[in-house]
């Protein structure tokens, strides 16, 4: 959203088309009156998508909000989560809106099967989940993939040969664990760091942050990650810019400074 208020960007877009940003204003006004679980589970949407709906004669127009979440999320957003981050899209609605926000429907991602799925469906137990890269798996189809493990983007792939370098130079009864993209269950909510770390009996998260980061939404999103991840045990979090990445030698920097920051907590 930039600078611009909701009320701006109406001038020139329909309120259909601002789902995004109307969720981004209901998601910060909710941090910032201390829900922080609904904050949280609304920056975990993918998408969202406005559409007009029969609200009745006597009634105002009204919007359905649809919400494309990860499956295994779409029990947190129970209806007393649902109906706070509805009150809070309300609330952030200009004035000038001649509609309200009058309902969400929070709908899974749509898996894509894989070649053999009649056999994975009829098999015993139907097809095996796996909590490494799932996503990235069905919807990159050309992601990087290196000793089985799988990266979403070539910074994140960068950035892993930097830690694989380092595992491999350090001594054999001190070196590090390197796990990508793996699931993990925090205080409500389930987060899924770009690399876990282990070294020296402690847990380490670094994260490689693009773009998207910026602003004052993402970074107030990010420093409630970052203190989930601390109080779940984690001792240290850090993040690369992706701009870094491409610079091997800033990346070996960063990472001798995050185990050296892990190692002595």
């Amino acid at each position: 959203m930039g600078d611009e208020s909701l009320e701006a960007i109406m001038k020139v877009r329909p309120i259909h088309e601002m789902g995004e940003e109307l969720l981004g204003a209901a998601a910060t006004l909710l941090h910032q009156q201390g829900d922080v679980s609904a904050a949280l589970l609304a920056a975990d949407v993918i998408t969202v998508e406005l559409v007009l709906w029969d609200s009745g004669d006597y009634q105002p127009d009204g919007y359905r909000a649809f919400f494309t979440v990860e499956p295994q999320l779409v029990s947190e957003f129970t209806d007393a989560i649902q109906g706070r981050i509805e009150a809070a899209m309300c609330t952030v609605l200009p004035r000038s809106a001649a509609a309200i926000i009058s309902s969400i429907v929070v709908q899974p991602v749509i898996p894509r099967p894989a070649s053999n799925w009649r056999d994975q469906v009829r098999g015993a137990g139907g097809p095996k989940p796996t909590n490494h890269a799932r996503r990235v798996r069905e919807d990159l189809p050309n992601h990087p993939v290196e000793d089985d493990l799988h990266f979403t983007n070539e910074w994140e792939h960068r950035v892993y040969q930097v830690l694989k370098e380092k595992q491999a130079a350090l001594p054999d009864d001190e070196t590090i664990g390197i796990m990508p993209l793996c699931k993990m269950r925090v205080l409500g909510t389930t987060r899924e760091p770009d690399f876990l770390i282990t070294y020296k009996g402690r847990a380490g998260v670094i994260e490689v942050d693009g773009p998207h980061h910026e602003g004052p939404k993402r970074a107030s999103n990010d420093h409630s990650r970052t203190r989930l991840l601390i109080n779940g045990g984690v001792e240290w979090v850090d993040r690369l810019d992706v701009r870094d990445s491409t610079d091997k030698t800033e990346v070996q920097k960063f990472v001798n400074n995050f185990l050296s920051r892990l190692g002595r907590r």
